[in-house]
């Protein structure tokens, strides 16, 4: 799959982005549609960017690349640059980490055959979650999620939180994570996804820019997490999300210093899924006055950022 990730007719009326986060807005670069896990579809999604005055967005869906040709569509009518994307999952010493894929060029060489294997991985990840899930009360795990899902894709955990809430067992998809699903809980599989460094080789070989999703949400501590960012710069990681939705400004001033001393570009996006809830595309916390340069800035997604 190749997409015109920069389409011309939508470039006059664009504006440049920043060279600076303090000056930043009007961009989103972590949102999911119905491809994967989120609510709305890829062209509503774009819609609801458009009505929030976003200029510039990227489609992050779990695994997938599937949403991206329906938005793209969307985003050239609505005068938004998008940039094809995808929020891959990976593991690192044991835990589970997300790498967005920014490419400017679509999905192409390695990356196409890592979407296949991780699709495969979902769907026999899904079957063991549902096993778990049904020996704590949740009978026909698997139908239930599919159900709540509404469609065919690879069931993720947030199919099941919303398959625990309809049975009863919890009050609230937070709830279901905290119980069931969350870091360490029994619904927590990530034996089958591939390592760090084979995930950041896919993007890579796409012509993408990796991006570590989220650094703050892991648990980690301050030195654990210098220590994954550690890792993922060897691997050939180039950013990280400096924003995630709304965090700790004392927590964001020192990643900023964490990403600053490695090199690293910083990204940011709300991680939106549905309407309702605390989050909205664009709506995240102020970036920090930081010298990380934003992953716009990078050379592969120069039409991004540019006129």
């Amino acid at each position: 799959m190749i997409i015109d990730s920069f389409p011309a007719d939508s470039r006059a009326d664009t504006p440049r982005l920043p060279d600076t986060f303090c000056e930043v807005q009007d961009v989103d670069l972590h949102m999911h549609s119905t491809a994967s896990d989120g609510v709305l579809s890829p062209g509503e999604l774009v819609a609801l960017c458009h009505r929030r005055g976003l200029t510039h967005m990227a489609l992050t869906d779990h695994d997938t690349l599937a949403g991206v040709e329906e938005a793209a569509q969307a985003a050239a009518q609505a005068g938004i640059r998008l940039i094809p994307a995808t929020e891959l999952s990976c593991q690192w010493r044991g835990a589970n980490i997300h790498v967005v894929a920014l490419l400017p060029r679509g999905g192409i060489g390695k990356l196409a055959e890592g979407l296949i294997r991780q699709a495969q991985a979902r769907v026999i990840r899904a079957e063991v979650i549902a096993s778990r899930l049904e020996k704590l009360g949740l009978d026909n795990a698997l139908a239930r999620a599919r159900v709540q899902a509404g469609s065919e894709r690879p069931l993720g955990r947030p199919d099941f939180a919303a398959a625990l809430v309809e049975a009863g067992l919890v009050k609230d998809r937070a709830s279901a994570f905290k119980k069931f699903l969350g870091s360490g809980k029994p619904g927590d599989v990530k034996a089958h996804w591939p390592f760090l460094s084979e995930v950041v080789e896919w993007i890579g070989g796409a012509g993408g820019v990796a991006v570590l999703a989220h650094p703050l949400r892991y648990g980690l501590t301050r030195r654990k997490r210098g220590l994954l960012l550690d890792a993922f710069v060897d691997v050939g990681g180039e950013a990280a999300e400096l924003i995630s939705g709304f965090q700790n400004a004392d927590l964001t001033r020192d990643l900023a210093r964490q990403l600053e001393g490695r090199g690293l570009y910083g990204s940011l996006g709300s991680d939106f899924h549905f309407p309702g809830g605390p989050l909205a595309p664009g709506a995240m916390s102020p970036p920090p006055r930081t010298d990380v340069t934003p992953v716009w800035l990078h050379p592969a997604l120069t039409g991004f950022s540019a006129r």
